[in-house]
């Protein structure tokens, strides 16, 4: 490989030739051969909004001519818009605070204004990473700002949106269901009726109060470190500085941002990243409960419960002919653990760093990044290629219901709870059913019996 040197506080180092980044960049890449894995695009996209606002506010102010503060900006479009991903070569597992990623940042930016201004990369000249592109900040309140911006934007285009629409499929399928009656469980045990659309309503409901807990978590995310540089104190941030590139963030993102009115919290602790990642555990919690009840509740064909037919979209085994797996259920609770494992690693990272400064920024947004992602991806999958082809085992609902004992219930305040105790052990030990032995023990009147073994009016409004 063909190398250029270039040369940082520390000395020389060797770049490749053809690279955006630069010596930092390479120091790092150096340092932390760890996963393979580099920040996201979300974050990257973030990190090139915020120095083409930054560049813009500097231009403004006159601390950048209008031929480099337009370079920066071209260059910084560029790196949001996705055109040179390949250039962030940084591990997460790097310095705690960021730093090597806001250099990869600042000296990818700056090489490409070089590029365009006509310059030779790595030279420095007539850009500098630091001077220029970095000018007003702080890897401290740059990092943090731009993981509060990458998440923020996920959370409202890649999670919000699929988990309504998985809220909207079960919701339809409440209403299709509502004739549906079913034998309920409780304990794994049979219970009292219920219609099919009841339970599909709870699944509906708890998935759309995990979206309300999610969109609480909205006000926190949007508040930003910006402004704090170094430590908290502001320093080499220039006045009304933040609130004018936030000013922007806003306008081109149509997101609510708004500066932290403490600083000092903003940069010292993570809490707001903490919560949020609360939020989408429950919200994987709250999937997981749905896709398992509805898993068993497909289970069979013949030999299981077997109320609901799922889609069937793949051979479920390479031995057993005909066999359909439960897929999509399951991959509800793999991606279900993934972001509780995710949470956990986080919650771990929440509490890392020691007084005005957290230093386990790059893992945390790799790990919310990543759990939006794959929470709003299994959302949408499970909406449209289960929940909205489940069909009802009419028939299969009504023999069970019939065949149940806890029909019984119905009888006891009528005949008292010890009769109707006698009733439902007679009926488990001849195989018969509660109506059979009810009618047989003459102990109410056939039309009484109808009253109140008619499954509808067990299961309430």
């Amino acid at each position: 490989m063909n190398f250029r040197i270039e040369t940082d506080s520390m000395g020389q180092v060797k770049v490749p030739r053809d690279a955006l980044y630069g010596a930092q960049t390479q120091r790092a890449v150096e340092n932390f051969p760890i996963s393979g894995i580099r920040i996201p695009r979300a974050m990257i996209r973030a990190l090139g909004l915020l120095k083409k606002a930054c560049a813009r506010v500097n231009l403004d102010r006159g601390d950048l001519t209008p031929e480099i503060g337009d370079a920066i900006i071209q260059a910084a479009s560029e790196v949001a818009e996705g055109r040179h991903d390949d250039q962030f070569v940084v591990d997460i597992f790097q310095t705690g605070s960021g730093t090597s990623s806001n250099m990869n940042a600042n000296e990818v930016i700056a090489n490409r204004a070089i590029q365009i201004l006509g310059g030779e990369i790595g030279s420095k000249q007539p850009v500098h990473p630091n001077d220029q592109v970095n000018r007003g900040q702080s890897s401290n309140d740059i990092i943090p700002t731009a993981i509060h911006l990458a998440v923020l934007e996920s959370w409202d285009l890649r999670l919000l949106p699929p988990m309504r629409e998985l809220e909207k499929a079960l919701d339809g399928k409440a209403k299709e269901f509502d004739d549906v009656i079913k034998i309920g469980r409780t304990h794994l045990q049979d219970a009292v009726p219920i219609r099919l659309g009841q339970e599909f309503s709870g699944y509906a409901r708890q998935v759309g109060k995990a979206v309300e807990r999610l969109e609480m978590a909205r006000p926190h995310l949007a508040e930003l470190a910006l402004g704090g540089t170094a430590v908290g104190t502001g320093l080499n941030a220039p006045a009304g500085f933040a609130e004018r590139v936030i000013g922007i963030l806003s306008e081109e993102t149509g997101l609510p941002l708004r500066q932290s009115a403490n600083l000092f919290e903003a940069l010292g602790s993570k809490d707001a990243l903490v919560g949020a990642s609360g939020a989408l555990r429950g919200a994987a919690i709250a999937l997981m409960k749905v896709a398992d009840d509805i898993r068993w509740l497909a289970s069979g064909p013949r030999c299981g419960l077997g109320e609901i037919f799922l889609p069937e979209l793949q051979p479920g085994s390479s031995i057993m002919p005909g066999k359909v797996n439960p897929v999509i259920p399951e991959m509800i609770l793999m991606v279900g653990a993934q972001v509780q494992g995710n949470d956990l690693a986080l919650a771990i990272a929440g509490q890392g760093g020691h007084f005005e400064l957290n230093t386990m920024m790059p893992v945390m947004v790799h790990n919310m990044v990543q759990a939006i992602d794959i929470l709003g991806s299994g959302a949408q999958v499970f909406a449209d290629r289960c929940v909205r082809g489940i069909r009802a085992d009419r028939e299969r609902c009504r023999e069970m219901l019939e065949k149940s004992l806890a029909m019984v219930t119905a009888l006891a305040p009528v005949i008292g709870y010890d009769a109707a105790a006698s009733i439902a052990k007679q009926a488990y030990e001849t195989g018969r059913t509660v109506r059979e032995v009810a009618r047989e023990k003459k102990v109410l009147s056939e039309k009484e019996l109808d009253k109140l073994l008619e499954p509808r009016r067990m299961t309430g409004k």
